[in-house]
């Protein structure tokens, strides 16, 4: 069984759409044992895959060839997750500091406020 990368990567619901699956591959995210493939690329079983999913850099193993889009409950018999958990903590943390909120009610930062925030985001 032959299977393009584009839609075993969205077969695997590592990408919501299988265009943008072959988008991803055309912009040079999609690495497959360590060089960018094309979307038309054939998987192997047994072959390492790195997705840049900005800011996630995910790693994967191919198990078993799929064609068609299985339910994310089935997804642990065709791939395994080799992205160590500090990937994740960094992930999360990132999210975590991306958003500001102020209380109700305290209107707009001021000028020195907004520059207070810039230089914490800068660091």
């Amino acid at each position: 069984m032959e299977v393009r990368i584009d839609k075993f990567l969205w077969a695997v619901r590592i990408y919501k759409t299988r265009a943008l699956a072959t988008e991803a591959c055309r912009l040079g995210k999609v690495k497959v044992n360590g060089s960018v493939v094309k979307a038309s690329k054939n998987v192997l079983v047994g072959e390492k895959i790195e997705i840049n999913i900005n800011p996630l850099h995910k790693q994967i193993e191919v198990i078993e060839l799929l064609n068609n889009r299985v339910s994310a409950k089935m997804v642990s018999l065709y791939i395994t997750d080799l992205t160590s958990k500090e990937e994740y903590n960094r992930v999360e943390t990132i999210q975590k500091f991306a958003f500001e909120k102020r209380d109700h009610g305290e209107g707009r930062p001021t000028k020195k406020e907004r520059r207070d925030i810039s230089s914490f985001k800068d660091i």
